[in-house]
């Protein structure tokens, strides 16, 4: 009955844990889900204002533009400027997003012609292989292990991949590892990049989600990036607005705008009051980001304490809401004694793929009290 793409899709990973979620609430559990990557803080007030009064107006209710306003494109090159230090033409190297996992699930269609090569890390988010695989495309395994920080060793990928190679996707601050890059990194990519001729499409989704003073470079901080790539935003993450699906593309103008033809074909755009509450966050105070940051690093400190008192292998992370913790075992047999024995959701990390094997994923997205609650639960298992 399905097409052969749709047959060789794995089952989504977040779709597999609600559901074990859902079953494990109507048992009666108390559960305590650090799964998956929801923000439980509220969009902050000023955004949902702006939100509130765009929705009256009824020149919004209206198909949008296929690119998305201008005026949300200049908020999206100003914040860009402002926070990241590039600068961006917002009429041709800004795109928005129907949120950005849209825009990743779509540049392979722009891009691979079937059979055709994209590089991936592992583990990762889903997204990267999924949208190669819906193409057509063949999706390559770059191995992100510990010893190498979580970094792709780009040298170890082989040559007659490299030139066969068409989209390279990286992901830093990382879903799901937590780690970080540094310019030397994305430096090393560029020059891999321009060797290999190959597209670079990186997913920035966390930059703002840092702690301890540590600031996130932008890809496109690098001399060359935006002659080889393209980064892509959320204000899922920043802004608490994972429901509201709005993001942006940002970068080289031909891979922008091949995203563009893809999106007007199967897309009518984004809500126009969803944009302008877009605007209202990137124009807007940004306290809100530091009272964020603050509440999780707040919840990390609890984790990593916990866990270690556990004696699991962790490292501290110094951006995103993530922690990736080294068990002993498999990770689905990890997770699901959490689940069964203690109520307690998590994301294994074979799921994210074979090299997140004997790791498991803690999501900050529950009070520190809460955080705490589950330690004592774990304690009592005698993890």
């Amino acid at each position: 009955m399905y097409a052969d793409r749709i047959n060789s899709l794995p089952p989504y990973l977040f779709a597999t844990i609600d559901r074990a979620k859902q079953e494990a609430i109507r048992k009666g559990i108390d559960v305590i889900n650090l799964s998956i990557g929801d923000p439980d803080l509220p969009t902050p007030r000023h955004i949902v204002e702006a939100m509130r009064n765009s929705v009256e107006k009824p020149e919004r209710h209206r198909y949008p533009s296929y690119e998305g306003m201008l005026s949300f494109r200049e908020a999206a090159a100003n914040w860009y400027r402002k926070t990241m230090n590039v600068e961006l033409d917002p009429e041709d190297e800004v795109l928005t997003l129907i949120g950005s996992k849209e825009g990743i699930a779509h540049i392979p269609l722009a891009f691979l012609n079937p059979g055709d090569i994209s590089l991936v890390p592992d583990p990762a988010y889903p997204v990267y292989s999924i949208g190669s695989i819906l193409a057509d495309g063949r999706p390559f395994k770059m191995p992100l292990l510990d010893e190498n920080d979580f970094l792709p060793e780009l040298e170890s990928i082989p040559s007659d991949i490299a030139k066969k190679a068409k989209l390279l996707f990286i992901n830093y601050p990382n879903n799901p590892t937590s780690a970080t890059a540094s310019l030397k990194f994305f430096e090393e990519v560029v020059d891999f990049a321009n060797e290999n001729e190959i597209l670079v499409i990186h997913d920035n989704a966390y930059s703002e989600m840092t702690f301890n003073g540590y600031k996130a470079p932008s890809f496109l901080n690098v001399s060359g990036a935006k002659e080889v790539g393209i980064e892509t935003h959320s204000l899922s993450k920043t802004y608490n607005m994972t429901g509201w699906r709005i993001g942006f593309a940002v970068g080289n103008r031909d891979i922008i705008a091949g995203l563009g033809k893809v999106k007007t074909n199967v897309d009518s755009g984004a809500f126009e009051a969803v944009q302008e509450a877009g605007i209202a966050a990137l124009n807007g105070p940004q306290d809100c980001v530091s009272e964020m940051n603050n509440v999780y690093k707040e919840r990390r400190d609890a984790l990593i304490a916990g866990l270690k008192e556990l004696g699991l292998e962790v490292r501290l992370p110094r951006a995103t809401f993530y922690v990736w913790v080294h068990v002993n075992g498999k990770s689905l047999d990890f997770t699901k004694a959490l689940l069964e024995k203690a109520g307690i959701v998590t994301t294994p990390g074979v799921g994210f793929g074979e090299y997140g094997e004997g790791y498991v994923r803690f999501a900050l997205t529950q009070p520190a009290a809460r955080i705490k609650e589950a330690v004592d639960r774990m304690r009592r298992l005698d993890i």
